[in-house]
């Protein structure tokens, strides 16, 4: 226990001192994809996002694909809520335990608007015609054990964002390890998420009819033309994640989990997470997402979870709720459910 507090206050202090340094450009609303960066299962987000550094949990494709190693058997999970402005998010996980070959898995992540009216200058109350939003990423993702205490991962993914008519697309990938030290089973975790090209929009909404010399009559007066949009990139993400246990007995768990991020499109950051675990069956979190983060708006999370083994079987329910406060924007509500065959 005491080693993996020492290891656990050395870090918070070497980020802090990293962080306390003010910096004047936060590069905010530099990237494009921002769904990105959305956390995407509830039990995560119940630890503020604190997980780089947890092991055996299918949603690590989206945090560290290397904590997927330990999953064993066949898993799905699945959850669908209300994003802000009216969106909605919805994900789909797919694990499959390959034995000593290691771990694959799918994942397909969606954010998509409602439909609304499209408006002009001259039209104001509608042309008739409506337009929504809408962003994909797919992926695959392989994760193996290299030894019985170190494991490596990586994901594919292609990433597709939608206007209206106009298109965005590229590939990226995902990197990630995860390590048990031996002391006292303090973990640590490093993971590169969203390496990879850059996008801009494209289609027909861009096509436009000018007329190139408006001073002169006679000439030709439409000219077919097309607006070009600028490249932007991803959202990169670099994690460093440490986790482990306060308290380990046969029927209560108390586990921790902190974070230290370094994003492309803004400041440095920490997040902290605690889970409470009663005998594998009930489980009690709360997390303090994006300390340091420069205008961040994100408060603190809570979350709770329920195992059930479904009688007559040996496929194991979990179902897990989290609360997240996002200040001024209101509060998000995430519930997704697991089956573990």
């Amino acid at each position: 226990m005491k080693y993996s507090l020492i290891i656990l206050t050395c870090a918070i202090s070497i980020c802090s001192a990293q962080f306390g340094n003010n910096q004047s450009m936060s590069k905010t609303g530099t990237t494009v994809a921002q769904f990105l960066k959305i956390g995407m299962d509830a039990r995560s987000s119940g630890m503020g996002g604190a997980v780089a550094g947890q092991k055996a949990i299918l949603s690590g494709i989206y945090w560290n694909p290397a904590s997927i190693a330990g999953h064993k058997g066949i898993g799905v999970q699945f959850g669908s809520y209300d994003w802000l402005v009216a969106m909605k998010y919805q994900f789909a996980i797919v694990g499959i335990d390959l034995g000593e070959k290691g771990v694959i898995g799918l994942s397909v992540i969606n954010l998509s608007s409602p439909d609304d009216l499209v408006r002009t200058v001259s039209e104001p109350h509608g042309t008739g015609e409506k337009f929504s939003t809408n962003d994909l990423s797919a992926g695959f993702t392989y994760s193996k054990m290299l030894t019985d205490r170190f494991s490596l991962g990586g994901s594919f993914k292609y990433i597709q964002q939608n206007i209206w008519h106009s298109t965005a697309r590229t590939f990226a990938v995902d990197i990630g390890t995860l390590f048990e030290t031996p002391f006292y089973g303090t973990r640590l975790g490093v993971s590169i998420s969203n390496y990879g090209g850059k996008m801009r929009m494209e289609g027909r909404d861009q096509k436009i009819s000018v007329d190139p010399d408006q001073d002169n009559q006679g000439n030709v007066e439409f000219v077919n033309a097309v607006y070009e949009t600028e490249y932007f990139p991803l959202p990169l993400f670099f994690r460093v994640g440490l986790s482990g246990e306060f308290i380990k007995t046969e029927s209560l768990t108390l586990a921790y989990g902190v974070d230290a991020l370094h994003p492309n499109d803004n400041t440095e950051y920490l997040n902290f997470g605690l889970e409470l675990d009663y005998r594998k069956l009930i489980f009690i979190r709360g997390g303090l997402p994006s300390f340091y983060k420069q205008d961040k708006i994100e408060g603190p999370s809570f979350g709770i979870g329920m195992n059930y083994l479904i009688n007559r079987t040996s496929t194991l329910l979990t179902i897990d709720y989290s609360l997240s406060d996002y200040g001024p924007l209101g509060e998000i509500k995430r519930l997704n459910i697991s089956f573990n065959f």
